[in-house]
C-alpha cells in the first residue's frame, strides 16, 4: 500500500477557498468551502448560531459575577461604577488591593476647564468624592450664582460618607453659598470650608493627600 499524504497549501492573505490533497502520484483539488472544517487551523468553522448565542450568554454570567462580587465587596464603589467616573467593574476586582475608595485629586484648572484623577474627559464644573467624580450640571437643581448653591447640589457627595465638603465659589467668587445651605450640611455632621476655586482646590488637593474622606463642589468661571 501506497503512503498516503495529505498536504495543505495556503497563502494567509488569500481567500480560504481551495484544498489540495496528495494521494500517492493523484492530486485533487477542492472548494475548501464544501467542507465545514477551517482550512487555516484544522478546527471547526464559525460555530452555529446556538453556540453563538451560549457564548453570547457565558460572557454575560461571567459579567454579572464580577459585578455581584464588586456589590459584596466594596458597595459603594458599585453604585460609583453606575454613574460618574470611577474604577470599572473589571479595573477593580483585578485591583482590590489599591485603595479605590480614596479621593481623587484635582490635577489641573483653568477657566472653564477641570480635569480630575481617574477621569479621561474635563469638566466645567465638577462634583468630587472618595472613589469618583462627575460633572455639576446646574440645570439638574436650577442652580445659578444668586442665590447660589443648594442643598440639592451636595446631597450626593454628602451620601458618599464624606467627612470634609469643600466649596469652590468660581476664580471670581462670584457663587453664593447661603447661610441655609452651609447649616444643612452641618447637620449632616460634616465640616464645610468655602474658598474661591483655586484656593479651594489647593485645600481639597491637600485634604486628600492627607487620607482624609473629602468630597467637594467646584465652580471654575466666574
Amino acid at each position: 500500500m501506497p503512503t498516503r499524504h495529505r498536504i495543505h497549501h495556503y497563502h494567509h492573505h488569500q481567500p480560504a477557498r481551495y484544498r489540495i490533497h496528495q494521494t500517492g502520484s493523484t492530486t485533487v483539488t477542492s472548494d475548501a468551502r464544501s467542507t465545514n472544517r477551517n482550512p487555516w487551523c484544522g478546527h471547526s468553522g464559525p460555530g452555529s448560531a446556538d453556540d453563538k448565542a451560549k457564548g453570547f450568554r457565558e460572557r454575560g454570567m461571567r459579567k454579572e459575577k464580577r459585578k455581584e462580587k464588586l456589590e459584596r465587596e466594596a458597595p459603594e464603589q458599585a453604585e460609583v461604577n453606575s454613574r460618574g467616573c470611577g474604577l470599572s467593574v473589571d479595573n477593580f476586582t483585578s485591583r482590590l488591593c489599591v485603595p479605590a475608595m480614596s479621593s481623587p485629586e484635582i490635577s489641573s484648572l483653568s477657566w472653564g476647564h477641570m480635569k480630575v484623577e481617574g477621569c479621561s474627559s474635563s469638566y466645567k464644573d465638577c462634583k468630587v468624592w472618595p472613589g469618583g467624580s462627575r460633572a455639576w450640571d446646574w440645570r439638574e437643581t436650577g442652580t445659578n450664582h444668586h442665590p447660589g448653591v443648594q442643598p440639592a447640589d451636595l446631597e450626593e457627595v454628602l451620601q458618599k460618607g464624606v467627612d470634609l465638603l469643600v466649596i469652590g465659589r468660581g476664580m471670581n467668587e462670584a457663587l453664593q453659598v447661603p447661610s441655609t445651605t452651609l447649616d444643612f450640611v452641618k447637620q449632616s455632621g460634616v465640616d464645610v470650608r468655602v474658598l474661591q476655586t483655586e484656593k479651594a482646590v489647593a485645600e481639597y488637593n491637600k485634604l486628600v493627600g492627607q487620607g482624609a474622606k473629602v468630597g467637594g463642589v467646584f465652580h471654575s468661571t466666574c
